[in-house]
């Protein structure tokens, strides 16, 4: 029967096997790899040939405008009320949420409760 090898360090392919081997031997150079060489020839290809002239800027101006007329806000003036007075946003509160709705929880509905000892009844 075969064996498998199935050591993670005896993962290399056959060819790199080999030139590693003539590597080692002095028969062939290995490949230099200058870094800062490639990443100063890799930004000439982040910038299109387009965004170079005045073209790229309209170009991105009409892609990304806007396909429907936008409005201007509106400012709607609200009077406000400097009185302070309590009473003004209780009536308020009860025009936006009249008591005796059925589900609502009043305060005479808990006193009710309380007085009769017991709640939900």
């Amino acid at each position: 029967m075969s064996e498998i090898n199935t050591e993670p360090n005896n993962t290399q392919s056959f060819d790199a096997a080999q030139i590693t081997e003539s590597a080692e031997a002095g028969e062939q150079k290995l490949p230099t790899v200058d870094v800062s060489a490639d990443y100063e020839a890799s930004k000439e290809f982040s910038v299109s040939d387009i965004d170079r002239t005045g073209a790229g800027a309209e170009a991105a101006a009409a892609a990304t405008a806007p396909k429907f007329d936008i409005p201007a806000p509106t400012e709607i003036p609200l009077p406000a009320d400097s009185s302070g007075n309590p009473d003004a946003f209780r009536s308020m509160a009860q025009d936006l949420n009249p008591a005796g709705v059925p589900g609502n929880v009043t305060d005479d509905l808990i006193q009710k409760a309380i007085d009769l000892g017991t709640p939900g009844t």
